[in-house]
C-alpha cells in the first residue's frame, strides 16, 4: 500500500467559535473582557516573557479591542485569539483569567503555532493545561494541522512544563538568539505532530491537569 501524499490545510477559511471544558469556556474575545484583560496585561511578571509592554487601561483596552478581531485562519500569519473565561452554576458569564493565541504559520505545510497567558491568581491549578489540550483538540480535529509549536524563553518555566504536559517536545534551543526586552535572550521551540497527539492516552489529553497556568509568547 502506497503512502497518503501530504497536503496542506483544507480547511480554510476557519471561523473561531465556542470551546467548552470540563471548568472552562474558550471564546473570542469582546469589549467587555478590557478590564479583566488588564488585571493581568498590567503584572510585570505575566509580561516578562511576553511581546507586551506594562499597559495602562486604555492602552489595555485598545489592546483588547484590536485582539478581539482576530477570529479567522485563512492566510498565513493570521491569527485567533480565544478568552479563557471561568465557567460558573449560574450561566452567567465568568471571569477571563487568560487567553490562548493560534497563528497560521503556515497553510501550505499544514503548521500552526500556539501561544498562552494566565493571570497568576489562577495558576496552579491546572487551567491553562485544561485550555490549551482543548485548543489542541481543535487545531488537531478540526484545523487538521499536522504540527502545532510553541515558541517561548526557556527562562519561562510554567510554559515549559505546560509544553511537556502536553506531549511535545523540545526541537531547538537558540541561545542569545534575539535582544528582548534590551537583553540578549534564548529562544526554545517545542512542537507536537498530530500523530502523536492523537495516539498519546486520552486521560493524558482529555484529564484536567496540574501543571501550573503559564504564559508564553
Amino acid at each position: 500500500m502506497s503512502a497518503a501524499v501530504p497536503t496542506g490545510l483544507t480547511t480554510l477559511p476557519f471561523l473561531a467559535h465556542p470551546l467548552h471544558t470540563e471548568r472552562l469556556l474558550l471564546r473570542p474575545l469582546t469589549e467587555a473582557d478590557a478590564d479583566d484583560v488588564f488585571a493581568y496585561q498590567s503584572i510585570p511578571e505575566v509580561v516578562r516573557y511576553l511581546p507586551w509592554p506594562l499597559r495602562d487601561r486604555d492602552e489595555s483596552r485598545e489592546h483588547t479591542l484590536k485582539r478581539a478581531e482576530f477570529t479567522r485562519l485563512e492566510d498565513d500569519r493570521d491569527a485567533m485569539i480565544l478568552a479563557v473565561e471561568l465557567g460558573n452554576e449560574t450561566g452567567e458569564p465568568g471571569r477571563v483569567i487568560g487567553d490562548i493565541s493560534v497563528f497560521l504559520d503556515s497553510g501550505a505545510n499544514a503548521q500552526l503555532e500556539i501561544g498562552w497567558v494566565i493571570h497568576p491568581d489562577s495558576q496552579g491549578r491546572g487551567y491553562a493545561t485544561e485550555a490549551a489540550r482543548a485548543v489542541l483538540d481543535l487545531v488537531f480535529g478540526e484545523i487538521g494541522a499536522h504540527r502545532v509549536m510553541a515558541r517561548l524563553d526557556p527562562r519561562n518555566l510554567a510554559s515549559v512544563a505546560l509544553c511537556r504536559s502536553l506531549g511535545m517536545r523540545q526541537e531547538a534551543h537558540f541561545v542569545e538568539c534575539e535582544i528582548f526586552k534590551g537583553e540578549w535572550s534564548d529562544l526554545a521551540v517545542y512542537a507536537i505532530l498530530k500523530r502523536d497527539w492523537e495516539s498519546s492516552p486520552a486521560p493524558t489529553r482529555t484529564a484536567t491537569g496540574t501543571a501550573p497556568g503559564a504564559v508564553s509568547s
